[in-house]
């Protein structure tokens, strides 16, 4: 799952589609899918078209590359739907007080609708 997830994270970073990841490694979309929902396993040969797809290393997409354990649940963070979107908007937000309130307001959300 933690592989399924640094291709997701970084497939949408490169504003890729499933469809386009498809095409380049020779699979269909649906696959790419299940791939990234840790649904299948990922081949050693679809592995190293993926990472050279998404020009990042085999290591990269298996974790060798990573500082620290904690990093596998980012980047499981980052595999939801939508939570790469928000992390950028967030970004983009110039002033601290209000990247500050919009945390605050997320983290209240998680602990009442979590």
């Amino acid at each position: 799952m933690a592989i399924g997830a640094r291709i997701r994270s970084r497939r949408t970073y490169l504003k890729m589609s499933q469809g386009e990841l498809a095409a380049k490694i020779g699979v269909s979309f649906q696959q790419v899918q299940k791939y990234e929902r840790g649904a299948n396993r990922v081949s050693g040969s679809k592995l190293v078209g993926i990472a050279s797809a998404l020009g990042v290393s085999v290591g990269w997409l298996v974790g060798e590359n990573e500082a620290s354990a904690g990093d596998d649940a980012t980047f499981a963070a980052l595999a939801v739907p939508g939570a790469l979107e928000v992390a950028r908007a967030f970004a983009a937000i110039r002033r601290p007080r209000i990247r500050a309130a919009l945390l605050a307001l997320a983290q209240d959300m998680a602990r009442k609708h979590g």
